[in-house]
């Protein structure tokens, strides 16, 4: 079977921020690097967030999001549940690109008002940067209902970074258009 250009820059893509993860989660303790947190823009170029955290869902999120949940359930103590979340996530977790899903996600508090811009406009487009590569993402969203399992994946991963989170969440899904997408250097 013979991989597309498509294939090679989402595999190269989702290689690449498996790669800064897990830097971020052993080096960093778990902070979101430049290459987590990319600009957002409209589809035009204009600046909306100099930084928006994304994430990576696995693709069968189950097992992480019940180890996330039971963590921030099982105590009170947000430097317990910080240290056991961060301790799964500098493990394995981001070590098989593969097993993770090409829509990425994004938490917003319920009724954000950049959250209801975003989904009014149905697309936007994400400027990651790091490590000297730049990727350009035009990329489809829509709003994950909260029993979708990306929605569960993304509400209890953070808990594990911010307690505080509020049980009532928006959560964006950021699907890129693989036709369009820029790599620099290209792959």
């Amino acid at each position: 079977m013979e991989i597309t250009s498509r294939e090679k820059i989402r595999d190269h893509f989702l290689g690449w921020q498996c790669r800064i993860r897990q830097i971020a989660m052993r080096n960093d303790q778990g902070c979101p690097s430049p290459g987590m947190r990319p600009r957002l823009l409209t589809t035009e170029g204009q600046e909306l967030s100099p930084a928006l955290t994304i994430l990576l869902v696995p693709r069968a999120p189950e097992e992480s999001t019940a180890f996330f949940r039971f963590q921030t359930q099982k105590t009170r103590d947000p430097k317990q549940i910080y240290e056991n979340g961060l301790e799964y996530l500098q493990s394995t977790h981001f070590q098989n690109a593969k097993g993770f899903s090409d829509e990425m996600t994004a938490l917003f508090n319920t009724g954000s008002p950049l959250a209801e811009r975003l989904l009014a406009a149905g697309r936007c487009r994400l400027d990651f940067a790091q490590f000297n590569q730049r990727f350009d993402l035009l990329c489809a969203m829509r709003a994950l209902a909260p029993d979708d399992p990306a929605f569960e994946a993304t509400y209890w991963h953070n808990r594990i970074f911010n307690p505080a989170i509020p049980g009532a969440a928006t959560v964006l899904g950021l699907t890129p258009d693989w036709a369009s997408a820029r790599a620099d250097p290209a792959v």
